[in-house]
C-alpha cells in the first residue's frame, strides 16, 4: 500500500471514531473471567478467576460454563448472576493447574459436530495491508483497490451502522467444527501436508443457540486462529483450505460485553527464548466493523441459529509474524495476551505423523 493511500484510510479511521461511531457511554465493563480445567478426577469443573489471578473459586460439581450459558439464555438472565448462584468454598490452585496440563477450553460442547468454528477477517487495517504484501497487491498511484482494500473500505463506510440497521457485510471463513479447537498449553498438530503455520491473534465472540433460535453472548475471550499462510500466499483462493486447521483460545472467558480498545502481545519462543514479538490492536475502535454486525451477517442464516448449538467466531487479526518475514518451526510456542483477558493463551507447534497418503474413497 502506498504512503498515501494508507494516509486516507488511516484519516477516515479518525473521522469514523470521532465523528460517527462511539461505544455507549456509562457501558459497565464485566471483570468476571472464566475457565474450565480437569479436576484430578477428570471431571471437567469451572471456576472464576480472581482479580490477580492466582487462585480459582470453583463452581459446584455439575457445572460446565455450556451448561450455565444455556440455562441463562433460557430464563433470559446474565451469566455473572447465574455463575453466582453455583459458588462453593472450594478453591484451586491456577499455577498448578496450568503446569500439569489440565487447562481446557473455557467453554466446549459435548458433541463437536454441533459447535461451530468461523470468523471473519479485513476487519482491522494492518491485516489488510499484510494481505496485499501477501499476494502482491501493493496498489500504486491511481490503480484501482485491490478487492482486498475495498472491502475493508465497504467496512469503513457501512460497518457500524445505528442501532437496529444491518450494515454491509465482511469477508467470512469456514474454521471447521470442535474438533480443530485444542485446549490451552496444548499442541497444535499441524498436518503433514501443510506448506506451514503462523498464528494470528484475535477477539473471539463466544455463543449458545437458545431453544427459541436466539443467539446468546457468552463472552469474549483471546484467540489464535492458527493458518496455514504460506499456502494462502500461493494463491488467494486458497484461503479456505489454509483456514482448516487447529486453533485455541483462552484460557480465560471475559464475561460480557466486548472490551472497545484491547491492546496485546504476541510472541514466539524456541528453545524457550523469544524470537519474534510484536504489538496487536483490536477492539471495536481498532475494527472497521462492530461485533454487533459483525454477529447480524454470520447468524443472519438460520443454519447457525440451531437450538443447543455452540458458536466460537474469530473478529479478525491485524498482526502476522509472517508477514515480517519470519518463519516458524515445530518446537515454537506460541504466547498471546492482553490485559483484559488474563493469563496468556500458549500453544506448541507439533507436525502430525505419520505422514497422509491419499484418501480413498469407497
Amino acid at each position: 500500500m502506498t504512503s498515501g493511500l494508507r494516509a486516507i484510510i488511516e484519516s477516515e479511521i479518525v473521522l469514523m471514531h470521532g465523528a460517527v461511531y462511539k461505544p455507549a457511554e456509562g457501558r459497565e465493563e464485566a471483570d468476571m473471567r472464566l475457565v474450565q480445567f480437569r479436576a484430578e478426577d477428570d471431571m471437567a469443573r469451572v471456576a472464576v478467576v480472581d482479580g490477580q489471578g492466582g487462585a480459582l473459586q470453583i463452581l459446584r460439581e455439575g457445572a460446565t460454563t455450556y451448561g450455565l450459558a444455556k440455562s441463562a439464555a433460557s430464563q433470559g438472565r446474565k451469566l455473572a448472576e447465574v455463575v453466582a448462584e453455583w459458588s462453593s468454598e472450594e478453591t484451586a490452585d491456577y499455577d498448578r493447574i496450568v503446569a500439569d496440563g489440565r487447562l481446557l477450553p473455557p467453554i466446549h460442547h459435548g458433541d463437536p459436530a454441533r459447535w461451530f468454528v468461523t470468523g471473519t477477517g479485513l476487519t482491522h487495517l494492518k491485516g489488510v495491508s499484510d494481505r496485499n504484501a501477501m499476494h502482491g497487491e501493493e496498489a500504486d498511484g491511481d490503480k484501482r483497490l485491490s478487492d482486498a482494500m475495498e472491502m475493508y473500505r465497504w467496512g469503513l463506510e457501512g460497518g457500524k451502522p445505528p442501532p437496529g440497521q444491518a450494515g454491509v457485510q465482511s469477508e467470512w471463513f469456514f474454521k471447521g467444527d470442535g474438533s480443530c479447537v485444542v485446549a490451552p498449553e496444548q499442541a497444535f498438530m499441524m498436518p503433514d501436508f501443510a506448506l506451514g503455520g503462523g498464528e494470528e491473534p484475535e477477539l473471539v465472540g463466544l455463543y449458545v443457540i437458545g431453544e427459541d433460535g436466539v443467539p446468546y453472548r457468552v463472552g469474549f475471550t483471546l484467540g489464535n486462529e492458527f493458518s496455514d499462510h504460506a499456502l494462502e500466499q500461493r494463491n488467494t483462493l486458497y484461503l479456505p483450505h489454509s483456514k482448516l486447521r487447529p486453533c485455541s483460545f483462552g484460557p480465560e472467558l471475559l464475561l460480557g460485553d466486548p472490551p472497545a480498545q484491547v491492546a496485546g502481545t504476541t510472541r514466539i519462543l524456541r528453545d524457550g527464548k523469544v524470537v519474534w514479538e510484536g504489538e496487536f490492536a483490536t477492539g471495536e475502535e481498532n475494527m472497521s466493523h462492530s461485533v454487533a454486525n459483525l454477529e447480524h451477517h454470520h447468524f443472519k442464516y438460520r443454519m447457525f441459529r440451531r437450538p443447543g448449538d455452540l458458536h466460537t467466531h474469530f473478529f479478525g487479526a491485524a498482526m502476522l509474524s509472517f508477514t515480517t518475514g519470519f518463519r516458524t518451526e515445530p518446537g515454537d510456542v506460541f504466547e498471546i495476551e492482553a490485559p483484559p483477558f488474563g493469563r496468556p493463551l500458549r500453544n506448541r507447534l507439533e507436525v502430525a505423523s505419520p505422514p497422509s497418503t491419499p484418501v480413498r474413497v469407497l
